[in-house]
């Protein structure tokens, strides 16, 4: 029923006795429509709520079950305790992008890595469209370092470790292949210490290096898509969810990241040597904790004669 308001010659009341009467139901009216509003909401969320158990059982089951990760300090912003006038940039090529990044990943001083593509005329290329070779890029690695730690002559000189720099079939990139082996620099310091690296690196060799030195704006690299970056931890399932990380940023804004990926392409005995002193130096998720243990015990069981690396376990 609606309400009616009442006026001064129906009562004989006073003005202000009036507008208090009136201002009373007038704010019980607003209270009603608050609690009606709040009990539809909570209908309407009961009904999502039901739709979602109903359609999506296990799904919902699962996310209950995941326990709350703890993200370390560093892995919120991973370069802050670096000043940025220490942080110095490097772009590699060689073969597939996933052991040049697992290989850099591993050496200290590095802060972070990340997959992607450089040297063509199309921006933003998918991986597809490199693998077509339509584009003119190269599967690459960007890398990210502190300069009081490591230098860029010591990355250059890691990189002719990460694959074979003499192999003829980069000679055919563009042609067959959208593989090439290349060292990128920005600067002339950074062009002049590759090519003194490369000299270096051919005067041990019988075969002729077929890696090239280019020109690069580091603005021009592009990540390459979220499921190629970080390759060797994404394939151990459990540690990678450990760390909470699920945009291609996070996956590459992560030095906790970087480290656990070039430890799992490592083989062995040596894998586990590594994994153990970096979980004692480094602050992790408790998380992430238990699942390095749990690799480390299971790899304890397996057969020690046997090569293999620890993604499986």
């Amino acid at each position: 029923m609606a309400k009616k308001w009442i006026r001064a010659e129906e009562t004989g009341l006073g003005a202000e006795e009036l507008d208090s009467i009136n201002s009373g139901k007038k704010h019980g009216k607003e209270r009603r429509i608050k609690e009606s509003n709040r009990v539809h909401k909570q209908s309407v969320q009961f009904l999502i709520c039901s739709y979602s158990l109903d359609h999506s059982h296990n799904n919902m089951y699962q996310l209950l079950l995941q326990p709350k990760l703890e993200i370390p300090p560093s892995e919120t912003k991973s370069t802050l305790a670096v000043p940025l006038e220490f942080l110095g940039e490097a772009a590699f090529a060689g073969a597939s992008f996933w052991g040049i990044e697992a290989a850099f990943g591993g050496v200290e001083g590095v802060v972070k890595t990340a997959t992607g593509y450089c040297g063509g005329t199309f921006r933003k290329p998918s991986h597809r469209e490199v693998l077509e070779g339509i584009t003119g890029h190269t599967e690459s690695v960007k890398v990210i370092y502190d300069t009081r730690k490591i230098t860029y002559r010591s990355l250059c000189d890691k990189f002719w470790e990460t694959h074979d720099p003499t192999n003829k079939e980069y000679l055919s990139f563009g042609v067959s292949t959208h593989y090439r082996s290349a060292i990128f620099y920005a600067t002339e310091e950074q062009r002049k210490q590759a090519q003194e690296s490369k000299i270096r690196r051919q005067m041990k060799l019988n075969k002729r290096i077929v890696t090239k030195i280019i020109a690069l704006d580091y603005s021009d690299f592009f990540h390459a898509e979220n499921q190629h970056q970080k390759y060797y931890l994404q394939r151990n399932h459990w540690l990678c969810g450990s760390l909470n990380l699920r945009s291609t940023e996070q996956f590459t804004d992560s030095t906790t990241a970087s480290r656990l990926n070039g430890i799992l392409a490592l083989d062995g005995k040596v894998a586990v040597d590594e994994l153990e002193r970096f979980m004692s130096s480094t602050e992790l998720p408790k998380q992430t904790m238990l699942v390095c243990e749990g690799i480390i015990q299971d790899f304890g069981g397996k057969e020690s004669g046997r090569k293999h690396n620890l993604i499986t376990f």
